[in-house]
Parts: structure tokens; sequence; C-alpha cells
């Protein structure tokens, strides 16, 4: 079979307006991966700080899968949450990316996004918190309902990842 590793860590986040940030993330893959050692979701701690700063978490990710073929390569998915004055988690953003094909060391951009609310909405959200959320998480990796979605762009997720591969050119898959 062949094998994918995937060593390195979420460094942090930039460009939100919100403080108090945390970051809830996972690995999603199609049906012929398989988790030999490692966590396929996790959550930082949350991080406050000063104004224009880059928000650091440096949360670690150590996952090992063995395949029966590329399709379904792992995407990494994140929930991007804030701690508003009251101590309540409320809702930021959505983004995902995938996992690089090459083995060696990257550093991969993630870029965030939130259903776009009406004026009725925001007004809520501003006094009682919350907001729009997906009915269904798996809409962020999944492009088939994505397009219709009207969305605001919002901060960006920065990963350091070290992608290791073994035995993909003996299945003749080059991924370098």
């Amino acid at each position: 079979m062949c094998e994918l590793h995937v060593i390195g860590q979420i460094v942090g986040a930039s460009e939100f307006k919100e403080n108090n940030l945390f970051c809830k993330w996972g690995l999603h893959t199609g049906g012929n991966w398989k988790i030999i050692s490692g966590l396929k979701e996790g959550q930082t701690q949350v991080d406050s700080p000063l104004d224009g700063e880059i928000y650091y978490w440096c949360h670690p990710i150590d996952i090992h899968y063995a395949t029966k073929g590329i399709q379904g390569w792992p995407k990494f998915y994140v929930q991007i949450w804030h701690q508003d004055d009251y101590g309540r988690d409320q809702f930021c953003s959505y983004g995902f990316c995938h996992v690089p094909t090459s083995s060696g060391y990257h550093k991969c951009q993630c870029v965030t996004w939130k259903p776009r609310s009406s004026v009725c909405d925001r007004f809520y959200e501003y006094f009682l918190g919350g907001g729009l959320q997906l009915k269904s998480p798996e809409n962020i990796y999944h492009g088939l309902d994505r397009f219709r979605l009207q969305t605001i762009a919002m901060g960006t997720v920065h990963l350091e990842l070290n992608v290791i591969s073994r035995n993909f050119n003996k299945y003749g898959i080059i991924t370098n």
C-alpha cells in the first residue's frame, strides 16, 4: 500500500478583525484512505494578540495514512471561532486547502470565508451574537452546493507542513 505522512503545524492566522480566535480543524479523505496513526481533527488554544498582529497557535499536526489509490487526496479544513466579551464562542469563518501532493516542506495559506448575511441578520448578530453557519459542514470541502453560496472573504490561516510519501512510485504514481 502507498503511505502518506503529514507532519507540521497550524502556525496561526492573520487579517481577522475579531479578537480571541481559535481554530477547529480536520482532515477529510476519500474512502480509500485509512489512518495508521495520528488525529484527523482537533482544536487550537485561544490567542488574543495586540491589534494588527498575527494570531499564533503553533498547533501540531502529525498523521500517517495508508491508501489504495489517490482518489480522495487529503483536504485540510478549518473553522475559525472567537470568544466574545461574555465568554461565548462565536463562529467566524470556514476554509480549506489540499495537502500538497509533492514530498517536502510546504508553507500553505488557507483563505477563509463566511456566508453573507442580510442587514437584519447582521443587526441580530451584532447585538445577540451568533451568525449564519452552514447546515452541513461537509460543504466546506465538497464543492457540490458551495457554488450557490454568497460569501464574504475573511482572514488567512497559515500552515507549515512536511509531506512524506512512500511506495507511490511503486504503483506508478508520481507525486513530485
